[in-house]
């Protein structure tokens, strides 16, 4: 199946299991503004957006979705951000007017992959999103009418499960929190500049470290995409080494079969100079020693082909 093919595919997703968090009050815009990389105001037209709240050091503290209400913005984030996220920003909000609900349990969130806005009743609030880096649409809706718009989206979309969630995003290059994202992690380095980060808005928590690393262009690791040339499966926490040497290059953080593209695949971090597509490298378990490296290639995100090419690209920059 061609990339082109699969794009079009009507795909729809279930993220009842989100985080979500309600955040008013009158200081609300200028307090969000402070604590994460993207500018709140993308969210007045009915867009969501996605932004990273940092550490000092530029650093992971999470991974967002911001989207805007009349009088609130609401945030969704991964499941394991539970406790966290909102123990990291209400310590920042200190003598601002803003208040912090958990309304997890109170919405689900599915995700629409279509050109067009789904047609849904009006109770739904319905949201330009691009979560996976193409055309989708978010939809939020109260827990008790969760059934009710699953089975009228499962009329026109085709229901893609957590098994199927997890292949798409990795297929897509899409970071997960306590895979590719966690707090070792610079959003940059996580390929999240683009999608989550603004550099023109006002200050932020961690700002200077990502506008040093903008203004040197320099990286010390990258997410990447990685190909097992012989099929053989990988796996998480595999170590990434230059074909014949013991001094490691990389890490792979998720890993599944693709079965549209025919390859086992998977995402990880690469150090320089390695995280250029092309390179051939041997990936390793580190719990098994003695077993046969797995020759791989690194590949660009996302995965549109993951054909090997006819030669490997030579070991430097």
């Amino acid at each position: 199946m061609s990339e082109s093919t699969r794009s079009r595919e009507k795909l729809f997703f279930d993220f009842w299991g989100r985080v979500k968090l309600r955040i008013s009050g009158g200081d609300r815009v200028r307090f969000l503004n402070g604590q994460i990389t993207n500018d709140v105001s993308k969210t007045a037209h009915g867009a969501a957006v996605e932004a990273s709240v940092l550490t000092a050091k530029g650093k992971l503290q999470g991974q967002l979705v911001l989207s805007a209400t009349e009088d609130a913005f609401m945030i969704d984030a991964d499941p394991e951000l539970r406790a966290g996220l909102q123990e990291r920003l209400e310590r920042y909000a200190i003598a601002d007017d803003v208040r912090f609900e958990d309304v997890s349990g109170a919405f689900s969130i599915f995700h629409v992959l279509a050109n067009e806005r789904p047609a849904l009743p009006a109770f739904c609030r319905v949201l330009e999103s691009n979560r996976f880096r193409e055309q989708g649409w978010d939809v939020w809706v109260e827990m008790p009418k969760r059934d009710q718009v699953f089975a009228q989206l499962a009329e026109s979309f085709t229901f893609c499960d957590d098994a199927c969630l997890e292949i798409f995003r990795i297929e897509r290059g899409i970071g997960r929190w306590n895979r590719e994202l966690s707090e070792d992690i610079i959003p940059v380095e996580a390929d999240l500049e683009q999608s989550s980060i603004d550099y023109e808005k006002g200050c932020y928590i961690g700002q200077e470290v990502i506008s040093r690393m903008k203004m040197s262009g320099q990286r010390n690791k990258k997410l990447c995409g990685f190909v097992s040339l012989y099929n053989v499966p990988l796996e998480p926490g595999m170590k990434i080494f230059p074909v014949g040497e013991s001094k490691e290059a990389g890490w792979i953080t998720s890993a599944a079969h693709s079965k549209r593209l025919g390859k086992e695949i998977a995402l990880g971090f690469m150090k320089r100079p390695f995280f250029h597509a092309g390179f051939r490298l041997d990936a390793k378990n580190p719990e098994q020693p003695g077993a046969q490296p797995v020759r791989i290639e690194v590949a660009d995100l996302p995965f549109t082909s993951a054909q090997p090419k006819d030669e490997p690209r030579q070991n430097k920059e």
